[in-house]
């Protein structure tokens, strides 16, 4: 199964729903690179099209592309945000933050009129949790101790994200910690109960942001998922 092709398809079945003069946010992965690339090659042929990225590496990607970037302080709103996911249910809650952006990239998303979620078809889930953890980003420092807190007081299994040894940190500075499900039976609870938990930064489930998710197939075929 080629995944490249699917993620390519999908990305380019969802840009094509973009119009000239939008204020775009830029999600991050390697799904949603596609669409940045596509994104570059609209702005290339004379779109008007401004980009508000979600981390310093799609800050980096959208530069070397030509894609215009702003911050969101500069903006009243953002038309449409283009972002990956690792989990997509079938009323598209989803579980993002495997990329390690998933504060940003919320702080964008409830910024944005739309969000666009595109996928390869390994991502759709019945259930959240599944097949991805579920990334929480926790404060720098804390980051023993709520590993065992969020195992404690959730269904999860928690573990400290480590890359090539070390621990992980996001743009942000702050460590995160992936926690294991066998599935996530009430999403809207966990939300909560992590959002008001001290020590938690933000949290990978998406819940009611995305309006349409586009799906791609190592076929290099494509389509737009109907929500439940």
């Amino acid at each position: 199964m080629d995944l490249e092709i699917a993620k390519k398809s999908a990305c380019l079945l969802a840009t094509g729903e973009i119009k000239d003069g939008m204020i775009l946010g830029l999600g991050t992965g390697s799904t949603v690179k596609y669409a940045i690339l596509e994104i570059g090659r609209l702005c290339e042929e004379g779109m008007e099209l401004t980009g508000i990225p979600t981390s310093e590496a799609t800050r980096m990607l959208a530069t070397n592309c030509g894609i215009p970037l702003t911050t969101i302080d500069n903006v009243e709103c953002i038309d449409l945000t283009i972002d990956g996911a690792d989990e997509v249910s079938p009323d598209f809650q989803l579980i993002k933050g495997m990329g390690g952006a998933l504060t940003r990239e919320k702080i964008i998303a409830q910024a944005s009129k739309e969000m666009y979620v595109v996928v390869d078809d390994t991502k759709i889930v019945e259930k959240l949790g599944t097949k991805s953890p579920l990334p929480v980003e926790v404060v720098n420092g804390y980051e023993i101790y709520m590993e065992k807190r969020l195992s404690k007081m959730t269904d999860g299994k928690g573990k400290i994200r480590k890359k090539e040894g070390n621990i992980y940190k996001t743009d942000n500075g702050n460590p995160v910690v992936d926690l294991s499900f066998n599935r996530i039976e009430e999403p809207l609870h966990l939300s909560n109960v992590l959002s008001g938990t001290a020590g938690v930064v933000e949290h990978g489930l998406f819940l009611n942001l995305a309006n349409r998710v586009f799906v791609g197939k190592s076929d290099g075929s494509s389509f737009e998922q109907r929500k439940l």
